[in-house]
């Protein structure tokens, strides 16, 4: 890792801290609608990136077990959730593409290479699912009256967060092993992981600031 990508990578922790906060700062308005589950998304994505950074020099533990079966389910889950069930007001919706995505870990177990901070199969079939749900909320907004108020929208932006990064870094992931025999090529896809990540926390802080908040 060079040192631009160390600098990115730490970047990235505290900018999701920085979110963490604000979404704190910001709670009051959110307390009484279900954004303040946002807010606790945010202090829960800190945090475990905070323990699978520094977590090792306390407890022994699986980063790769970590990482697969906790923190990256509960980021699509809950993302599933705030578009299909509260966004889309479409809670079947949301059980569908949760059960599909879980039952993606049954091929990644048979068939896919197990050890690796992230299973390249289940996150993809993830990625492609979220997209298929941002499409969807980009369909919305412009069809909507929002579009003439989307700096108040507090799902445009973090639409445009995850687009950036869940779906921007879908062939990072997916070619991952590919991508690893070129490396010049691995480390622009890498650095744009890096770079994306930051920009959709500020993105989420964002939308705590500036986005107008709905019950």
């Amino acid at each position: 890792m060079s040192e631009f990508q160390r600098v990115l990578q730490e970047s990235l922790i505290w900018t999701e801290g920085l979110a963490a906060i604000i979404s704190i700062i910001f709670y009051k308005n959110a307390k009484d609608s279900y954004w303040k589950y946002f807010s606790i998304y945010l202090i829960v994505m800190f945090l475990s990136e905070v323990f699978g950074k520094w977590g090792g020099n306390l407890i022994e533990y699986s980063k790769p077990i970590f990482f697969n079966y906790f923190v990256i389910p509960i980021e699509f889950l809950f993302l599933y959730w705030l578009y299909a069930s509260k966004t889309f007001k479409k809670p079947k919706l949301f059980y569908i593409v949760s059960l599909l995505y879980l039952l993606s870990f049954i091929p990644n177990e048979y068939f896919f290479g197990a050890g690796k901070i992230i299973f390249s199969f289940n996150y993809t079939f993830g990625c492609l699912i979220l997209m298929i749900l941002v499409i969807m909320e980009y369909y919305r907004q412009i069809n909507s009256s929002e579009i003439l108020h989307f700096n108040k929208n507090k799902m445009f932006y973090i639409n445009l967060g995850v687009t950036l990064f869940y779906i921007g870094t879908l062939p990072f992931w997916t070619f991952f092993n590919l991508l690893s025999k070129y490396p010049e090529l691995w480390n622009i896809y890498f650095n744009y992981f890096l770079m994306t990540g930051i920009i959709m926390y500020i993105l989420f802080s964002i939308s705590f600031i500036w986005g107008k908040q709905s019950s």
